[in-house]
Parts: structure tokens; sequence; C-alpha cells
């Protein structure tokens, strides 16, 4: 759990394994996945986040940072009659902010109708957002920082998926659909319910197109993120664009705000890079700017084997509310 909303900078996604974004994954894999079977239908599958990273905003000091970032552990088990399970479990900052936190990231159960249909239940993550919580799914070392705004995060109900090929619908209903230690138990603060309402289309091969609507009656928040990406002869192209509008009974009442962001990837053998330019704006009812930014990244990467990936990454942003700042940041992604 990682660049969503703690904001901080992760890891880079490989173009090796482009047929993963025609059926909605991020991109491809930087490392390869063994998924280890420990037996009887369980397998185990996991990474180790390790970074330098270093923030110098104008007219202040500058700031460092080294260790691990996050290590994460997958149980999976596939049964019998299409039933399955899947649990991870995370070192790194918890879902409170917290530092150095082991906890259960997700946990859930999942029950296959038929090869196209399947329902899930338990804490799982949101189907929204072109930019993954986990460092594994990325294409730069860094979040934008606005997934805070316009993406859910991991989320505790029932969802259904149906997959048409080329095409995908998918529903979620769930306690919240930003606090995963929502459990509907304080009658007037989190007693009401999230939805998640989602449409991809996988027309040709390398081309992906996704939309996704959320409410969240607990913090009267309603969402729109849209996504797009097309990968094709080593390079990965991807727009995605995000509204949001906050309710009267909303921490910003009334407010709303908007953000997008492009990025283009080209991957040959062990070598990636990458360039990402992003920018949103939250405002207030009176139309103060909340929160806000703009950045441009580049990210060059180097694979070492299936396993090990190196990424670092040079980024200049500019903020009103913010002030402006360079980082760089050198990350180790090792993956069993």
């Amino acid at each position: 759990m990682k660049q969503q909303h703690a904001g901080k900078p992760r890891a880079q996604a490989w173009a090796g394994a482009a047929a993963l974004v025609a059926v909605g994954a991020v991109g491809s894999i930087p490392v390869a996945h063994a998924e280890i079977e420990l037996g009887n239908g369980i397998s185990i599958t996991g990474f180790l986040d390790m970074s330098y990273f270093s923030t110098s905003p104008d007219g202040g000091s500058s700031t460092e940072s080294i260790g691990i970032d996050q290590f994460e552990t997958t149980f999976k088990y596939a049964g019998s009659s299409g039933v399955s399970a899947q649990v991870d479990i995370e070192y790194g900052d918890g879902f409170d902010g917290s530092d150095d936190e082991t906890f259960v990231e997700q946990a859930f159960v999942t029950k296959a109708f038929t090869e196209q249909f399947s329902v899930k239940a338990g804490r799982f993550l949101s189907y929204t957002g072109w930019e993954t919580e986990e460092p594994t799914g990325l294409f730069q070392y860094s979040g934008t920082g606005y997934a805070q705004y316009f993406y859910g995060f991991y989320q505790n109900g029932v969802s259904g998926y149906f997959d048409g090929g080329s095409f995908a619908v998918m529903g979620s209903v769930v306690t919240s659909a930003f606090n995963p230690l929502d459990r509907n138990n304080v009658q007037g603060v989190d007693d009401e319910m999230g939805y998640e309402f989602g449409l991809a289309l996988m027309p040709v091969e390398g081309l992906t197109a996704k939309a996704f609507y959320i409410s969240d009656q607990d913090s009267d928040t309603d969402i729109i993120n849209v996504w797009t990406s097309y990968a094709v002869a080593g390079f990965t192209f991807a727009a995605e664009y995000n509204t949001v509008e906050y309710g009267s009974m909303a921490a910003n009442a009334d407010g709303d705000g908007d953000g997008f962001l492009l990025m283009a990837n080209y991957a040959t053998g062990p070598f990636g890079f990458t360039v990402r330019y992003h920018d949103f704006e939250i405002n207030s009812a009176g139309g103060a700017i909340v929160d806000d930014g703009d950045a441009i990244t580049l990210s060059p990467s180097y694979k070492v084997g299936d396993n090990l990936l190196f990424v670092t990454e040079y980024r200049m942003d500019s903020s009103e509310t913010n002030g402006d700042s360079d980082s760089f940041a050198l990350e180790a992604l090792f993956t069993f």
C-alpha cells in the first residue's frame, strides 16, 4: 500500500508483457512473480521495495530518506467449485499513516459462478485509477499524489465482475469507498454505504479504456475516473482524466476538483524510460484552491534478471499551495 494515499514515490512497470494491458492491468509487470507453490492449492508471491529519496524545495532545505518502503506477501488459495481466496500481508505504512506496521492489507474470498462472472467478498482494492497502489504496477517511481482525491482505496464489501472478452463490467457495494477501517458501526458517522461501478473496453490488442463512477455516502463525495492506454512496439501510452464533486456534508463542503495525467513509456531489453506530466486542482465552494500540483517526471530503469528492477527518477513539482520542489529517487524492487 503505497503511492495512492500517502503520495509517496514508488516503482515502474515494463512493456515486456503488454498483453496484460489488453485485459485491464496497468501494463506489463516490471519483474516476474514466481508464485511459489506450497501445495494443496496454496501459493505465495510477494515483493520487497527499497529506496533512496531526496527532495529540494525552492527556498528551503533538502531532506533525504533511505530504507525499506514496503514488504508484502500474498497468499493465494485455489479450491474446488470455483472458490478461491487471497490474503495480502504487508509491512510498511499502515492505513492510519503510521510507520513500520505489519497488517492485513486485503483479504477476500471469490466465487466464480461461470468463466465470465464472479463475486468476491471481504476487503479488496478499488478498481479505479490508471496508477496502481503497489509499486509492482507503476511505470515510474512516484505516484502523482492526486489519487487521494480521485481514486477509491481498499474497501470492505461485496463486488461483482463480468468478463465479456472485449469488454468487462464491474460493481461494488462497500462500507466506504475510501476508508478500509470503516465497519459502518458508528451511527451518524460512518453508517452509510459506498458504491463503485466500472466499464472496461478492450476492442483490439494493446488498447484499453476504462470509466468508473464512485458515490460515497459517508463522505458525500462523487468521483468520475476515466483512463485509456495503448501498448505497441515497446511503447505504452496512457491518459487519465478525473473529476470530483463534494456535497454539503463533505469536509470540503460543495467543493470540486479535477486532474489529469499523460504518460509515455518505452522499454527495450532490460532498459526502460518513462516520461509523465500530471496536473490537478481541488477547490472550495468559493473557488479558493484547497490543494493543487503539477509535475514533470522522468524515470529511467534497468531490469536485472527476472526478479530485480532498479528505477531512478527526477521530478519537478510546482504548486500554489505546497510550493515548488525538485526530487530524486533511486529504487530497488525485488519480487518473488
